[in-house]
């Protein structure tokens, strides 16, 4: 069977390597420190982030990075997106010529606005770029570890690099679908994650569920058009990593980031919150590094420029839900289709 390396033992890093282990695969789970590996492969789970998940006994963690790579088809990258740069670095001198290289992170680098594939191949010699895939969609991962049913889509520029990863990674309860709009999924997979926080917000705020609705359907609208003059295509927001992904991360109770929005509606401060949380809520250094990317774009995006206000200018999340409410209304999906130009439709057909 073949190898997988898997860096971070964050729950989705766990999860991934329960997940595919179960299935007969070999997996290396790379820890930071020898205390951590020796815990995990004493314990059998991971205590902190997925008690209760017994690894399969192909699943072992190690912290040296020669172990964990060596004569691995594939690695992993399940760590936050604002250590993505970091751990590249590190492990970027023991990736060989044939090696798969996949992003399962969701977001963008704060200082640079760049997606996590751009992030690592500015650390990868060039001719692994074409190497470089994301994995994205609806995954919670404390449902997958449980074997529930779920879908995701893996993406890289070239279709044949896309399928070699959905061949390791399919699964009978973890089914991956394949797609070239490798932009897209990554936008559309880190910019959920503020509509999340929004959705949380609105629960927090009792608004209902028709108001959520309304929110939800406006930020994807609002995501779209970010990615459309980003490159990607509008069919992937329409598609697993973009509705799909949304739809399971706003729902509520297994999300990170709509607990933030949550319990800020609550009355309770930004860093209060995450300083007692157990993982990252990926979508509060995205809201920030989607300013400066819209900025960049020339792209307006009132949605993201209200959170922003609200978590980190004070903004009282009332009185953002009525500004937003009182913007002047025209016509519905005018944004989007302004920036449908003929070249643009042509190339994703």
């Amino acid at each position: 069977m073949p190898k997988i390396a898997i860096i971070g033992t964050t729950a989705w890093g766990t999860t991934l390597g329960v997940a595919l282990a179960r299935r007969g695969v070999r997996v290396k789970l790379w820890a930071r420190n020898e205390g951590e590996d020796q815990q995990l492969n004493d314990k059998r789970e991971n205590v902190a982030l997925l008690p209760g998940v017994r690894f399969p006994f192909r699943l072992n963690a190690t912290a040296d990075l020669s172990e964990a790579l060596d004569k691995a088809v594939m690695v992993i990258l399940a760590v936050p997106a604002q250590t993505m740069r970091q751990n590249i670095k590190r492990l970027s001198e023991y990736l060989d010529s044939g090696i798969l290289i996949v992003s399962a992170a969701k977001g963008l680098e704060m200082e640079s606005a760049k997606r996590m594939s751009e992030v690592i191949a500015g650390e990868i010699p060039e001719e692994l770029h074409p190497h470089i895939c994301a994995l994205s969609g609806p995954n919670l991962s404390q449902e997958i570890a449980q074997k529930l049913p779920a879908v995701s889509v893996v993406a890289a520029h070239d279709i044949v690099v896309a399928e070699q990863a959905q061949k390791l990674l399919n699964s009978p309860n973890f089914c991956v679908f394949t797609n070239t709009d490798l932009v897209g999924v990554e936008l559309a997979g880190a910019l959920k994650n503020i509509i999340a926080l929004g959705a949380g917000i609105v629960d927090g705020l009792g608004l209902g569920d028709n108001a959520k609705a309304a929110f939800m359907t406006r930020g994807l609208t609002e995501i779209t058009c970010l990615g459309i003059v980003a490159g990607a295509s509008p069919l992937t927001f329409a598609g697993l990593a973009g509705i799909g992904d949304t739809v399971a991360t706003c729902a509520g109770n297994l999300s990170r980031n709509h607990y933030v929005g949550y319990e800020m509606a609550k009355g309770r401060k930004l860093d209060d919150i995450t300083a007692t949380m157990q993982g990252i809520a990926e979508g509060v250094a995205t809201a920030q590094a989607t300013r400066l990317l819209a900025q960049k774009l020339g792209v307006e995006m009132p949605i993201n420029e209200q959170l922003c206000r609200v978590l980190f200018d004070g903004l009282d999340p009332r009185q953002a839900v009525k500004e937003l409410m009182g913007q002047r209304m025209g016509q519905e999906l005018v944004e989007i289709i302004k920036h449908l130009e003929p070249q643009r439709i042509r190339r994703w057909l």
